[in-house]
């Protein structure tokens, strides 16, 4: 399945009754990576009141994994509605952090869930992203002719090796798009090399 990711650091500026929402997106591929990112922006904003944020991996329509945190706002007020702008979006491999300034006017409950879902979604909205390709895996058994026709077939689906070893023979270990595996099968029955599953091998 093919999903949009975050092209980087994108960040995003509401103003609601004098408080200040700054939303901050970033790729991020798990949980270590989501905390670094989380760590970042609070020591660029160390003086904020509250760091709010929400992350999903995976493809957003079926999320590997999901996570959120108010930060000392009240329960369910900010990252539970970060969350669901999060999986109601086309980006996956994702985490929003929206930093508040406290303007001094109370917003109540309700109008914290507004004000994190709008900041959420106006970062999203403006977000730039590029499509991601989730790689499958396969290992290759061939004969030395065919090392340098497997490795252009690889660049050509942009794909990746992930390993390499030799015998009397080449093993190579390939991450590509699921869309790439039917013309790399055919190419196995016509230049005669083998194609096992990764667990097969």
């Amino acid at each position: 399945m093919a999903y949009n990711i975050p092209r980087g650091w994108h960040q995003t500026r509401l103003e609601i009754k004098k408080s200040s929402f700054i939303g901050i997106a970033q790729h991020v591929a798990d949980r270590e990576q989501a905390m670094a990112f989380l760590k970042q922006v609070k020591a660029q904003y160390p003086d904020a009141r509250h760091h709010c944020w929400a992350y999903l991996f995976g493809d957003p329509q079926m999320p590997v994994s999901v996570a959120m945190a108010d930060d000392g706002e009240p329960s369910g007020t900010a990252g539970k509605p970060i969350l669901n702008v999060l999986q109601h979006n086309q980006t996956g491999d994702v985490m929003i952090v929206v930093v508040r300034y406290f303007g001094g006017i109370k917003l109540g409950a309700g109008g914290l869930v507004r004000a994190y879902s709008g900041s959420t979604q106006m970062t999203l909205e403006s977000l730039p992203t590029v499509a991601h390709v989730v790689l499958v895996k396969r290992h290759i058994v061939t004969d030395f002719k065919h090392e340098q026709f497997l490795r252009h077939f690889v660049d050509e689906h942009q794909g990746q090796i992930d390993k390499v070893s030799y015998d009397h023979r080449v093993h190579l270990t390939l991450a590509l798009p699921e869309t790439a595996l039917t013309p790399l099968v055919s190419l196995a029955g016509s230049m005669g090399f083998t194609v096992y599953p990764l667990a097969q091998q």
